[in-house]
């Protein structure tokens, strides 16, 4: 591999575990209710950075400092860090774009997709941090770090990157991984819908919901509660059918097989921090790590899915044309 391309690498590592960071720090603002501790955008109470003393000017604050600094280090991160880190990456990627085209289509969807969140996250704060505002905006970061992934995984060559399977999968598996990638962004969408809305505790106890397996959901909130467990199940059951279908098949395609292993690990985590979650009266720790397993989940179905897109039966990644004619005329 290239040494420019191991600098992409790493700076796209550097730019998904960025966003990691702040989806994992959005579990914080929303488990704390800091969610509209800064109440204008872009600015907070009309600064650029709030200190303990410009905030002392300002009447009747109802946030502690630390509230205002989680909603502020949420959007620093958010504007400074990774924002610049996507532009960078997607005009670096579109100039390796005859080598090898995928991490430029990527790198486009990811700035494209950014730019709609900075939208996205204004129209939270403006919309008083609706629950359907909260759930989008987590749902939309959640693309944004599926492109990065994209870039990052389509970036190596099957030769030099163990990140890029060597043998072919059937179609039926690639479509199935995508479904149940979406199944789980679903998932963890109506998590965000259910917090927001006050009703991870409307099912008191775990795995029944106040000892019924299916609660009467005439109350909104148990419904909105039972709901996010059925998607959350269903993800499961989902993932843990393509394991075994994988392990059926991992004597022609192991890494397909190691791939499910993985993903069927962190979905048994998350299964026990969803439960932790309930019988511990959702303390921030738990309602944060349950969504950073909930992303991990995900990206793990997203490693997948690009792996088997990007088998040799489509040829990873093909280079241009003209670039390998020049590379045979060299040699």
């Amino acid at each position: 591999m290239k040494t420019s391309n191991r600098r992409f690498r790493a700076l796209t590592g550097i730019a998904i575990f960025a966003t990691f960071c702040l989806i994992v720090l959005g579990a914080v603002i929303r488990a704390t209710n800091s969610g509209l501790s800064c109440p204008d955008w872009p600015v907070c109470y009309g600064f650029w950075v709030p200190t303990p003393a410009k905030l002392a000017t300002i009447p009747n604050v109802d946030y502690t400092y630390l509230q205002v600094m989680y909603e502020w280090v949420h959007r620093f991160i958010a504007g400074i860090i990774v924002g610049p880190l996507v532009l960078v990456l997607a005009i670096w990627a579109l100039t390796m774009r005859r080598e090898n085209l995928r991490p430029g289509l990527f790198g486009i969807a990811a700035l494209a997709l950014l730019l709609v969140q900075g939208l996205l996250g204004g129209l939270t704060v403006l919309d008083r941090n609706s629950p359907w505002s909260v759930a989008v905006h987590l749902g939309n970061a959640q693309l944004v770090l599926a492109m990065l992934i994209g870039m990052y995984v389509s970036a190596g060559r099957p030769a030099q990157s163990a990140l890029v399977w060597t043998e072919p999968v059937p179609r039926a598996a690639r479509l199935l991984v995508l479904l149940v990638a979406a199944l789980a962004l679903s998932t963890i969408a109506s998590g965000a819908m259910m917090a927001k809305n006050g009703a991870s505790l409307a099912c008191s106890t775990w795995p029944l919901c106040d000892g019924d397996v299916i609660p009467p959901l005439d109350d909104p909130m148990v419904a909105l509660h039972f709901t996010h467990r059925v998607l959350a199940g269903t993800t499961a059951l989902s993932i843990l059918a393509l394991f075994l279908w994988a392990r059926s098949m991992r004597a022609r395609a192991p890494g397909f097989s190691r791939d499910m292993h993985r993903t069927v690990g962190l979905v048994a985590l998350q299964v026990g921090m969803g439960a932790a979650v309930i019988m511990l009266h959702v303390p921030v720790w738990t309602a944060a790590t349950h969504q950073a397993m909930g992303v991990l989940v995900l990206a793990s179905l997203v490693v997948t899915a690009l792996h088997a897109a990007f088998g040799p039966e489509t040829g990873v990644p093909r280079p241009h044309p003209k670039a390998l004619a020049r590379h045979q005329a060299s040699a």
